[in-house]
């Protein structure tokens, strides 16, 4: 066993245990650190059923991924795991204590925050329920799949600007203004180059796999439909613990540097919460970066210490 320091039950507890935070456990285990996972089971991808993009694992379903990761992590003799919700997080002299939803509370040298944001969709008819079905929001994740088909974006201001530019690399796109932005000249130049059809018909509803039927009740059969997602935190921790965030084009995120370091000394953030985009990729990358430096932190504890 190691010779860290400390009266806390673990060395390094990590919150959500999709991606990021099963990655980041799995560096910690591997330096037999005592590790906590505290998981709610609320994947933000959980509405898909596979990933793609993921190197070795495109096209394996979702969930899969998780459970397998899961499986090998809790294989380490030194890893615990918690079904439950992490209600609070406050800092105490020995690191940091959390408050869990089943009312009993834990405590831990390190923290890593892996808790992901939650998506706010537009309010139209239909949308909601194709959420990671045939509605999206990264074409790298889930544009080819389309088979270059016809493709709809819809816009919710300038910013979709961005998903109308790119998506002409995967299908043939119509862009939906649905009333939330009116491009101008430079722009409408910008997409006839690109092949976009603009639509300024409001959206009615969404029908089918993903047919887009507009206000004058013209229907456009569309192989699937990119959004951007409003997102914001999914747990209010990095809120209570002072965690510094910045703007980002669809929500803010926790700023980190390069070592996944929040500004609050101690505690570590990776996955789409530290992040202005994710994917499944960026996820294990960055929480594999904030294992290592949780770890590497404790051992830096210990020199100056002695």
């Amino acid at each position: 066993m190691n010779n860290r320091s400390g009266n806390a039950e673990f060395d390094v507890i990590v919150v959500g245990g999709s991606y990021a935070g099963l990655s980041a456990a799995l560096q910690l285990a591997r330096a037999r650190c005592r590790v906590l996972v505290i998981d709610a089971n609320r994947r933000r991808n959980r509405y898909a059923h596979r990933s793609h993009g993921f190197l070795t694992q495109d096209g394996s379903e979702a969930a899969a991924i998780a459970a397998d990761g899961r499986a090998q992590l809790q294989a380490y003799p030194t890893v615990a795991w918690a079904n439950d919700t992490a209600i609070a997080a406050t800092a105490d002299g020995e690191g940091f204590r959390i408050t869990l939803g089943d009312g009993g509370s834990v405590s831990g040298q390190r923290l890593v925050l892996a808790t992901g944001v939650v998506d706010t969709l537009p309010s139209v008819d239909g949308l909601q329920e194709r959420w990671g079905k045939s509605v999206f929001h990264c074409p790298y994740c889930h544009g080819y799949e389309l088979d270059e088909g016809e493709i709809g974006v819809l816009a919710v201001g300038e910013l979709s600007m961005h998903h109308a530019l790119m998506l002409p690399d995967w299908g043939r796109v119509t862009f939906l203004l649905n009333g939330t932005f009116e491009p101008d000249a430079n722009q409408l130049a910008a997409l006839d180059r690109r092949g976009v059809s603009v639509e300024s018909t409001p959206v009615a509803r969404i029908d089918g796999a993903a047919d887009v039927v507009l206000a004058d009740g013209r229907r456009l059969p569309m192989a699937g439909l990119f959004v951007a997602s409003r997102t914001h935190s999914a747990s209010p921790l990095a809120f209570q613990l002072g965690c510094a965030f910045e703007d980002g084009p669809v929500g803010a995120f926790v700023t980190t540097d390069a070592q996944q370091a929040t500004s609050v000394p101690g505690v570590f953030c990776c996955g789409d919460l530290a992040r202005a985009t994710g994917n499944v990729a960026f996820a294990v990358a960055e929480g594999a970066m904030a294992g290592v430096a949780a770890h590497r932190s404790l051992i830096a504890e210990l020199h100056h210490a002695a």
